[in-house]
């Protein structure tokens, strides 16, 4: 069946081991206490069946644990609408400028690339923030088409590495780490760019040739001094915490407090990562995560591409890549694998 989506644009892949996987995060949390300004729930001040929204005094409060990852007291944060808005109140809870966090990781104070925040946060689980270290200026020869990088952001203008592939240009650079923040290229200032740009920008420079890279560090804590994380391939699945139920976050829309993914949507979300990677050299489990629950409830591939164009259209999936999304969402329905 034809999508007659002809006018859209074919994505145009990135570098192979330079895939940009985002944290971005949107957290309009409906209920929570203390919003100030912040996001309504499901539509403007309306529940889904139409009612007002609960006084305050009835809202459930989220309060989540925190500490600084090289070493800290323990805070309590609530009240965040959005992931700018999380970094805010850690930055209140230590008296810190909230432009100092760098990311945060979910139940370990390491830098663990597979705990990363991204989409889901446990009830339970326990933020740790890892805050600017040192700077450092390093002058890289680009040997080989690839540079072996994977690029994340924190959904707050920072892009990051997440991983590094062993063998590579990077792998032999010893200054440089995973989780390591890139500030400027070839004194581009990047502060602002989304992961996808700044992949974009290491995939285009010049084989044979220097390039001057500005990154800065997480803080280390003493038992974190010396060690380098190879930031190996996340685990599939996107179960976080020990909680019962999650913070499910979203780019757009609120975020809500929903049950653990059913088995149905582990394996339909582990084969559009796959898929995702295969067409478009990222691998981003929130966003597979997203495209399964456009999908799960669509009759037919057409009203599928057309909600993928609505909430996700920046992207500009190619129609066979749609397709095959499709697919993949209706097996995991049915149990194929």
């Amino acid at each position: 069946m034809p999508l007659g989506l002809g006018r859209r644009k074919k994505a145009s892949p990135l570098v192979e081991n330079e895939e940009a996987e985002p944290i971005r995060a949107g957290l309009n949390v409906p209920g929570m206490d203390g919003l100030d300004g912040g996001g309504v729930g499901l539509g403007e001040g309306a529940t889904s069946e139409g009612l007002p929204p609960p006084p305050s005094s009835m809202r459930p409060r989220l309060i989540f644990h925190t500490q600084l990852a090289h070493g800290s007291p323990t805070g309590r944060i609530e009240g965040f609408s959005n992931v700018r808005e999380l970094y805010a109140k850690i930055g209140e809870a230590f008296g810190i400028p909230p432009s100092e966090v760098m990311f945060c990781t979910l139940n370990t104070h390491k830098v663990d690339m597979d705990k990363l925040l991204g989409g889901q946060i446990g009830l339970e689980d326990f933020i740790f923030a890892h805050i600017k270290g040192q700077k450092k200026e390093i002058e890289v020869f680009k040997g080989e088409d690839a540079l072996g990088l994977t690029i994340t952001d924190n959904g707050a203008g920072y892009a990051f590495i997440k991983r590094i592939r062993e063998g590579s240009v990077i792998h032999q650079i010893q200054v440089i780490n995973v989780g390591d923040m890139i500030e400027s290229i070839n004194g581009h200032r990047l502060i602002g760019c989304r992961h996808y740009e700044v992949a974009k920008m290491l995939k285009e420079l010049p084989k044979g040739k220097l390039f001057t890279i500005k990154l800065v560090e997480p803080l280390k804590a003493f038992d974190m001094i010396g060690q380098r994380s190879g930031g190996s391939r996340s685990a599939s699945g996107v179960q976080l915490g020990t909680g019962r139920g999650t913070l499910r976050l979203r780019s757009k829309g609120p975020a809500t407090v929903e049950e653990l993914p059913s088995a149905f949507e582990e394996k339909a979300i582990e084969k559009v990562d796959d898929l995702l990677e295969s067409y478009m050299g990222i691998r981003d489990s929130e966003l597979a995560a997203t495209m399964v629950e456009l999908g799960k409830d669509k009759k037919n591939p057409d009203e599928f591409a057309e909600a993928l164009d609505e909430t996700l259209g920046d992207f500009a999936f190619p129609d066979e890549f749609v397709f095959d999304v499709w697919g993949a969402i209706g097996d995991a329905k049915v149990g194929r694998v």
